[in-house]
Formats: C-alpha cells, structure tokens, sequence
C-alpha cells in the first residue's frame, strides 16, 4: 500500500490509499458525516441491506478469482430477512472479498472499500455527499498524474544530461581518432544498449521486436523508478569507461548496481505504505 492521502468532502477529511494500484477509500470516514459517534453502526446499517449484498457479491465476482460465492448466495438470501446482521469483518472473513478491507489500529485504522464500492456507499449516505466526493476525488487523481509527469519528464531531462555524460566518456575513453562516423555511431548504440541490458533485461532493437506497434524506444515507455536508475547507471558506467573497464565487466557492474537500486525504489514505496 502506498502512502496514505486525504480528501475533505463536506467538512468531513477521508483517508484514501493505494493497494496494488488499486484505490481504497475510508468508509469509516464516510461514515463519520452521518454518525461522528457511531460510524461502525452506519457501515453494517449499509452492509444488511440486499442491494449492498448483491452489489458487493457481483464486485468481487468481477475482479476476485478466490471470492467465495456459495457463501455470498446465503447471505444474499439472508439479506431479504428483518433479522439479517452484516460486519466488514464478517463479510471479508466469511467470502474471502478483497473489495473491503478492516484495518485495526487506533491511526489509520477502519474500514475502507475500492472506490468503486465506496461511492456506493456514498450515494446511501446521499447524492449530495456522493457527488462531492466524485468531485474531489477526481481532483485528487488529476494533481497526482500532473505531479507524476512533472517528476518523469524531471527524470527523463537527467536521463538525457547524464547520457551526454556518458557519450562524452565513450568519445575520449573508447573512440579511437581516426574511425568513421558511422563507426562512432555504432559504439554509441552499443554502449547504450549495454546499458538497456543491464537495466530491461534486452537491448532496443530486442525491444522493437516485441512491440511493433508502439512507437518511440524502450526509455519513453520506462517507469519513473526506472528512469531513475538509468540516469544512475549512465553517470556509473561513464565513470568505468574511465576506469578502463571493459565493457562485458561493466555489464556485470552495471546490473548489479541496477537490481539493487530498484529494489532498494521498491523497498522505500513498501515502507511508506500502511501498516
């Protein structure tokens, strides 16, 4: 789960975060605006009724290949009955469901649901509330991609400012003065794909190959945390170059320093997630 972010929808501050790119939204927040005293109270008041039931058994139908459905047939059918009790943690436990989930915990504990369960329950609360929290919600995810793209095309002008680095050091450490220049060019090519193996596992041409259809190189479709590293190995392999290393123990090198770099990205997202 990544780090934790909050939206205020009618005075009222809920808690979002991501599991597996996936957003969770706080429904225990959202209960708040109807009971600030009582929010658990709301949720099964919510989680009783047939059309919540129902709804919830086809989202996890949908996208739940371990969802328990004999299970979610008897409480639907329990559902139609005055007497008809529901929990968060009765429907997870029972149906093995991953669309809700129940944190414990005095921060940052409480239920929270996909979003597209929570603006279900959303619209229960009221159409007011609901659509406010579409609104917000939206607002959200607009400033995160523009943050997003300003930090790729941030990486993607390092990129470019260490592969000038990185060329020079091939210009005075690897090209002898009298090639051509289409001989230079493939030396070039070579060393950047020296660095496209040590970082995608396959050079561009390799690439190309597997996606015909996409236009650009490999490096316009790398994720942020990639774009990272390669403008991490460009400086270290330049630095090699010059070291006199050659190019197949720099390969090693470089994937080594690139496998540990993207756990470590990996590792800081995971201790930023919830616990």
């Amino acid at each position: 789960m990544n780090k934790r972010e909050s939206i205020n929808v009618q005075g009222t501050n809920i808690v979002l975060f991501s599991n597996k790119k996936e957003d969770y939204i706080s429904l225990t927040d959202m209960a708040r605006h109807r009971d600030r005293e009582n929010p658990a109270q709301i949720i099964s008041l919510w989680l009783r009724t047939y059309s919540t039931i129902e709804y919830l058994g086809l989202w996890e139908r949908l996208n739940n290949p371990d969802f328990k459905p004999h299970i979610y047939e008897g409480f639907k059918n329990e559902s139609a009955k005055p007497h008809f009790w529901m929990s968060p943690q009765k429907w997870i436990n029972e149906t093995n469901a991953v669309g809700i989930i129940s944190k414990s915990g005095r921060y940052g504990g409480g239920t929270f649901a996909h979003s597209d369960i929570a603006f279900k329950f959303a619209a229960w609360i009221s159409a007011e509330f609901e659509l406010y929290l579409v609104r917000e919600f939206k607002r959200l995810k607009e400033d995160e991609q523009h943050r997003l793209s300003l930090e790729w095309n941030l990486q993607r002008t390092l990129s470019k400012i260490n592969y000038r680095i990185h060329t020079d050091a091939i210009k005075e450490h690897i090209i002898p003065r009298t090639v051509t220049s289409e001989q230079t060019n493939y030396v070039y090519a070579e060393e950047a794909d020296l660095l496209n193996v040590a970082l995608f596992g396959m050079t561009a041409k390799q690439w190309r190959d597997q996606n015909p259809d996409n236009k650009g190189n490999m490096r316009d479709f790398a994720a942020l945390e990639q774009l990272v590293v390669l403008s991490n190995i460009e400086s270290i392999n330049a630095l090699l170059i010059r070291q006199g290393l050659p190019q197949s123990q720099r390969l090693v090198e470089l994937n080594k320093v690139a496998i540990t770099q993207m756990r470590s990205l990996a590792g800081s997202q995971h201790l930023g997630q919830l616990k």
